[in-house]
């Protein structure tokens, strides 16, 4: 089954969350745009849950965002999960997959967490070979995320910028851009945000992810998605439409869920940096 048209470029959206399926299926139509699954927690999921699921997206895009593919881990990929995935996103007409551009595993299994890669050309192209691989198994083009991390694996023969850029055009994938990731790494790593920011290719960026984080000290942010986004993320977000243009916008939140008001309040501001970067959506009344 082919695949539903990508968002549209000023289409806002939301994670998918179970303990928001109630208030997502009961909201008011025009709300939101899309919105952002976790395939690893909706593949085989049957009875009221996944009845729940299949009726969200029969009436809302629908997007992925995998957790668990470790595209620059050790081991081989997992062939019988990519299988069930291209299942999944074909019998959903997933117009978008994406995953993190880090390891999630060793070679004793899942870490479940998101371990950053060295920053060098070998890694480069164990890196860029997966994805070619992925995107063959799922017969289609996917897009990574650059991640949030604390600690530089050495030695590093690049910058986290320029890593990123040589894996996309040697994967020849997207970009999921994540403005509050850039944010925290900048502070953590004393870089600056915009620069980093200018450095990405735009015509690669297929959606972005806007999230919150937690201030630890005033030169560490831990990047938690459970609280609401914070004036330097909404900031660079509105730099970056001003740079590359409207792009599909997905608010993340996982955890400290706020009622779905909150979160569609967030929503609201997002629109506002779209309708000022030249995207019209607003807000159905």
């Amino acid at each position: 089954m082919a695949a539903s048209s990508a968002p549209a470029p000023d289409a806002v959206g939301l994670g998918l969350r179970r303990a928001l399926l109630g208030p997502l299926r009961a909201a008011t139509p025009g709300s939101f745009d899309f919105l952002e699954a976790a395939p690893e927690n909706w593949i085989g999921v049957g009875g009221a849950l996944g009845e729940a699921f299949a009726e969200l997206a029969s009436r809302h895009p629908i997007v992925c965002h995998g957790l668990s593919l470790s595209l620059g881990g050790p081991g081989p990929l997992d062939e019988t999960f990519l299988g069930k995935l291209r299942r999944f996103l074909d019998a959903h007409r997933v117009p978008i997959y994406s995953e993190h551009l880090s390891a999630c595993s060793d070679g004793h299994g899942q870490l479940y967490d998101l371990m950053p890669l060295p920053f060098t050309d070998a890694a480069v192209e164990h890196v860029a070979a997966r994805i070619r691989r992925t995107q063959d198994a799922l017969g289609r083009r996917i897009a990574v995320e650059n991640i949030s991390y604390y600690a530089t694996l050495q030695p590093a023969g690049m910058t986290e910028v320029d890593f990123i850029n040589t894996v996309l055009e040697r994967a020849d994938c997207d970009l999921l851009l994540d403005v509050n990731n850039i944010v925290v790494n900048a502070t953590n790593h004393g870089y600056d945000a915009l620069e980093f920011l200018g450095a990405l290719p735009g015509e690669r960026i297929a959606y972005i992810h806007v999230a919150g984080h937690f201030d630890e000290a005033d030169d560490l942010k831990i990047d938690t998605h459970g609280a609401a986004v914070s004036d330097p993320v909404w900031a660079l977000l509105g730099e970056a439409y001003r740079r590359f243009g409207p792009r599909p916008t997905l608010l993340e939140r996982d955890f400290n869920l706020p009622p779905l008001d909150e979160l569609l309040g967030e929503l609201d501001i997002v629109r506002g940096h779209l309708s000022r970067a030249g995207g019209r959506r607003r807000r159905a009344a």
